[in-house]
């Protein structure tokens, strides 16, 4: 576990490490360029993982399971939301099955933390949790990456997995997603690219999903403007913060 500035969770779980370029929202992609950090500093982990292209980290498509990491949360007594692999996506087609039910074993077993699931292969994730083994746990929260209009079709693909909160991340959103559809889907965040490549994220991109939220009822979360230093650029949306919750975390 590693406690994170990631605004919208608490930590972060990685028994999963790697992955593929999929979309244009993976183009530059943090994980790679912290993939290959960790691999520098003699992570084992990580080692291999990425290649140097275009003088950037890509991901080589390798990917590496940590069984090792799988009781972790066990140990962690405060309840905490969980961000589950943020170095690579549960749902690749490299995971198989057995390691993900048991992932899900430990969800299941430690309910006081929330755990925070986010794939760029949410049919997949519909494919997969249609087996009856995997029960809908009321701590698991199941979300895409949707960056632009090209992969709206992914939303679709949520409202069809079993889960007791959904959720998109609208983030790196580099284009307009003003035709998607949020209904029965909970919560909503939205980010700029950040980091010495980032592309711009225009504010009626913002102000559209705003409104969709709006529509939806979905909860509304502003993560950043982003850009080349995201600190400076913060994450004021109309002089205020956004930070709405999906309705399991509402107090």
């Amino acid at each position: 576990m590693a406690e994170t500035s990631i605004e919208w969770t608490d930590a972060t779980w990685n028994p999963v490490a790697g992955c593929t370029v999929l979309t244009a929202g993976c183009t530059n992609c943090y994980a790679m360029r912290m993939a290959a950090r960790l691999d520098a500093m003699g992570l084992d982990k990580y080692a291999g993982l990425t290649r140097k292209s275009g003088g950037r980290a890509v991901w080589t498509g390798r990917v590496r399971l940590d069984a090792k990491s799988l009781e972790a949360p066990q140990a962690w007594k405060k309840p905490r939301k969980v961000f589950v692999n943020s170095m690579s996506d549960l749902f690749h087609p490299k995971v198989p099955k057995t390691f993900v039910l048991q992932v899900w074993r430990v969800m299941k077993e430690t309910p006081r933390h929330t755990y925070q699931i986010l794939t760029k292969r949410p049919e997949t994730m519909v494919e997969m949790l249609s087996d009856s083994r995997f029960s809908v746990l009321p701590n698991v929260w199941l979300g895409t990456s949707v960056e632009d209009s090209r992969v709206l079709s992914r939303l679709d693909a949520l409202r069809a997995v079993p889960a007791a909160v959904r959720f998109v991340s609208f983030e790196p959103l580099i284009g307009s997603v003003a035709a998607g559809d949020l209904s029965s889907i909970d919560w909503a965040i939205v980010g700029g690219e950040s980091g010495p490549r980032a592309r711009e994220m225009k504010p009626e991109w913002v102000e559209e999903i705003e409104a969709m939220c709006q529509r939806a009822g979905t909860a509304f979360f502003f993560k950043q403007w982003g850009g080349k230093n995201k600190k400076a650029a913060g994450r004021l949306l109309h002089g205020r913060t956004y930070d709405a919750m999906p309705p399991a975390l509402r107090m």
